[in-house]
């Protein structure tokens, strides 16, 4: 099962909120049984728990991301907005190479932790309590990819906050774009930067909308000021995904 932590202030604030305690609890049984199950992805799942604090639905989700966006043949790379440890880049990583498909990967974090949230964060006096936590450097990260047998070859680490690094990247056109940047300020720069070089069709997920109040503000605001028309997909508790229309 996935090292999901949460601080003492937001179990009290979380358990008042119905539909959390239904998704976590369902997310504790799905993620238990997965220890047994002989599901491809269960196996999957079962290699990098230990390296993520994302679902198990949000990781299936990405992988079947990624042989969406590889099916339909949408153009660009992968980029991954927020690390940690390299969970769930590791599960879009192995679904490159379980289809034999070879796409830059681009991994995007501090990595040394999250940053502090900023007074754009409506939750601030619980998400201060997690700035610093869930990292891990990119030494760290490289060398659990050697263990699962990926190749780091086609993968670029980018240290930095994302205002320092998103805007002058090399990144080009991306396929698939994975949103994990928790905070206000985080996931409204990632848009800021990125969505532009999202192909017509690619997909975003959002791994925080649903948990993070500031995640949710910063993409309510980005989709209503650019006047984008698409369906934000539920995925669970926490996370959505949408697909790029052609005309945005």
């Amino acid at each position: 099962m996935s090292d999901a932590v949460y601080s003492r202030a937001e179990v009290l604030h979380r358990v008042r909120q119905p539909r959390f305690v239904f998704s976590h609890a369902a997310r504790i049984l799905r993620e238990t049984l997965a220890w047994v199950s002989p599901l491809q992805f269960d196996a999957t799942f079962r290699r990098v728990s230990r390296m993520t604090m994302v679902s198990h639905r949000r990781l299936r989700s990405l992988q079947e991301t990624v042989r969406y966006v590889v099916a339909k043949n949408i153009s660009g790379d992968i980029v991954e907005c927020g690390v940690a440890r390299g969970g769930s880049a590791a599960v879009m990583a192995l679904a490159l190479q379980q289809l034999g498909v070879k796409r830059r990967l681009w991994l995007f974090d501090t990595f040394s932790g999250i940053p502090q949230p900023s007074n754009a964060d409506p939750d601030y006096e619980i998400a201060r309590n997690y700035a610093g936590q869930f990292g891990a450097s990119v030494d760290q990260i490289r060398a659990s990819f050697q263990r699962l047998g990926i190749s780091t070859a086609e993968i670029e680490f980018v240290p930095g906050l994302f205002q320092h690094t998103l805007a002058s990247s090399g990144v080009s056109q991306i396929a698939l774009l994975h949103t994990d940047g928790d905070w206000y300020e985080s996931v409204k720069t990632t848009l800021e930067s990125l969505y532009d070089r999202v192909s017509p069709g690619g997909v975003i997920q959002f791994d925080d909308y649903g948990h993070w109040l500031g995640a949710h503000k910063a993409i309510d605001e980005f989709i209503d000021k650019r006047g984008i028309k698409t369906q934000l997909e539920y995925i669970d508790y926490s996370g959505r995904r949408m697909i790029k229309p052609a005309q945005s």
